[in-house]
């Protein structure tokens, strides 16, 4: 027996409205159904039933197929995808007007800039970082390639390969995850600088001591920050798996180590330090 098509459609309106919450969120998704109207009677009229006891789960599983998600889906996509690509053209615009006024004053000619904004290089970062926008619904993240890519151009620097790394970075590290990495930074910095390449590469035993010291007076210093609620213990284990993964930094033991999981030294690498100096804000450097 098929129940009447303005009875199924009233009862899926009234179990909408009963349980979208009053967020932003279930404000968007009321907005994509009253847009998807004609979704609904599509799907009422698919509701047939035999008998009393499967008539009650058509009727539950019409509420699923009443909605249209296929298209919430579409619709919620497709705004989402707008809203990141301008925010992130926004941020891009904003920090590029920064980096110009940096490079005019360091005497940087206005063509050098135009070669710089014209470049294939610079075409091939706005495409890698409106690919990684997809991936996100946070507006930070967003503007961490922004200025990933605005610092790119202020140094002259924006070789496909590392720049695409840098903005999957910037797209899955959460603020804690750039917390610790900034905090590690900030005791190994020096290890990192030209003097140091020749030893970072070749991972000689006097830079593996001299980071495995640095790293041991940290974890006193994170221990007061753990206190102050900048980090906890399973925040920083899971930082240090994510940067170790993307390559920002790397284990130092040689000789299997029996300190606890997240106690075992790192040492800083020149790619991380590298993510972090394309993060600066452009005035402040």
């Amino acid at each position: 027996m098929s129940l009447p098509e303005s009875e199924v459609a009233a009862d899926n309106q009234r179990r909408r409205m009963e349980q979208l919450p009053n967020s932003p969120a279930g404000g968007a998704i009321e907005g994509v159904i009253s847009l998807a109207g004609p979704a609904l009677a599509v799907g009422s009229s698919l509701v047939v039933t035999t008998s009393s006891e499967a008539a009650g789960v058509s009727v539950a599983a019409s509420v699923v197929a009443g909605l249209g998600i296929v298209d919430w889906f579409r619709k919620l996509g497709t705004a989402k995808v707008k809203e990141n690509l301008e925010s992130l053209g926004q941020a891009t615009e904003d920090a590029l007007n920064r980096v110009e006024r940096v490079l005019l004053e360091h005497g940087t000619s206005i063509d050098e800039i135009k070669s710089r904004l014209n470049s294939q290089d610079f075409k091939d970062g706005m495409a890698s970082a409106s690919l990684h926008a997809l991936r996100t619904t946070q507006e930070d993240r967003l503007k961490r390639m922004a200025r990933i890519l605005a610092n790119g151009v202020r140094e002259n620097d924006l070789a496909p390969e590392s720049l695409d790394d840098l903005m999957k970075a910037a797209v899955e590290l959460s603020d804690a995850d750039v917390g610790v990495l900034k905090f590690i930074s900030s005791k190994q910095v020096e290890l990192v600088t030209p003097g140091y390449k020749d030893a970072i590469y070749g991972w000689p035993d006097a830079w593996l001591r001299e980071v495995q010291k640095r790293w041991q007076a940290a974890l006193t210093e994170r221990g007061s920050a753990f206190t102050q609620g900048k980090f906890n213990a399973g925040q920083w284990r899971s930082s240090l798996a994510r940067l170790h993964g993307l390559g920002f930094i790397g284990p130092v033991q040689h000789n299997p180590t029996t300190n606890s999981p997240g106690e075992e030294p790192y040492g800083l690498l020149p790619m991380g330090q590298g993510f972090l100096d394309r993060l600066r804000e452009i005035a402040a450097q």
